[in-house]
């Protein structure tokens, strides 16, 4: 039991929610102990929350995912996880993280709500309305450095930041719907019904306007952003950007690799190694300069 609540929590998709922890990167207090404290802990509760969520998506997919080759093998849609079970510990997670969440801040804990209301929206009908989902799914990007924000005082954090996080929320969502449109076809099983709205031609239009608007935000954003250093040294992460989007097109468009973002950072290493670079770079650009 206790393995099948671990598995259905879906920790390897926790790495979504350090996107919390932008604003005290950039913001150059990640070394402030107070505010790193604070980001930490809401980005533990960030994932609490993504996890409730995970769990009433499942409950309310069952039977569709008992159908699918691999969706069948989950949890709650093998039996391994009974559904009353699984609701208790999604309303725990869900409740718990609202009462501490607005010990930390009150805004803080208005945005795990929204947060919460909205993906609720999307399990329930939102995800089968076509490009809606998408920008549904950005839009969780966008509140979770949000969140990041109202967890410390923020002094040199940019705006331009929540512009590029939309963006590559987009980019990536959008990867995954193509690698999702791939599978199908490849495979010839039941899919999903916002799928019959997409194509791949459309998706890879979609994909090529919000990499290529992407890269354009990102580098405004390095010599333009009131708060980076006057050498316009945040500009020598471009390539780094440039590669990692690059990284990601080839990998859904050539190799077929994008039903699941997160994964792809787990487990492809020149996208580790691209990240890791950045984060380097940024850190030494940031606090070390």
């Amino acid at each position: 039991m206790l393995r099948s609540i671990i598995k259905e929590l879906r920790v390897h998709q926790w790495v979504k929610n350090l996107f919390v922890l932008i604003p005290l990167v950039f913001d150059r207090q990640l070394f402030v102990f107070g505010s790193f404290y604070r980001a930490f802990a809401g980005f533990i509760l960030f994932c609490f929350v993504s996890s409730s969520i995970y769990i009433i998506n499942d409950i309310m997919d069952v039977e569709a995912d008992r159908k699918h080759p691999k969706k069948r093998n989950r949890p709650i849609a093998s039996g391994a996880l009974p559904v009353n079970i699984a609701w208790v510990i999604s309303l725990v997670f869900i409740v718990g993280s609202l009462i501490i969440g607005f010990y930390l801040s009150k805004f803080f804990a208005l945005i795990l709500l929204i947060y919460f209301a909205v993906n609720f929206a999307y399990s329930t009908r939102l995800k089968h309305v076509v490009l809606i989902d998408v920008l549904i799914i950005a839009s969780g990007y966008v509140l979770r450095v949000a969140a990041g924000v109202s967890l410390i005082v923020v002094e040199r954090f940019s705006p331009w930041l929540y512009v590029v996080t939309t963006l590559l929320a987009l980019f990536l969502g959008l990867g995954k719907r193509r690698g999702e449109l791939i599978s199908i076809n490849d495979k010839d099983h039941s899919q999903r019904k916002v799928l019959d709205g997409y194509t791949i031609p459309l998706l890879d239009q979609l994909i090529t306007i919000v990499s290529a608007t992407t890269i354009v935000s990102y580098s405004l954003y390095t010599f333009s952003a009131p708060n980076l250093p006057d050498n316009h040294s945040m500009m020598l992460t471009i390539p780094f950007t440039l590669y990692f989007i690059f990284r990601y097109i080839y990998l859904i468009q050539v190799r077929n690799e994008g039903a699941a973002p997160d994964e792809l950072l787990l487990t492809d290493r020149p996208l580790q190694i691209a990240f890791l670079l950045f984060a380097i770079s940024v850190v030494i650009i940031f606090y070390l300069f």
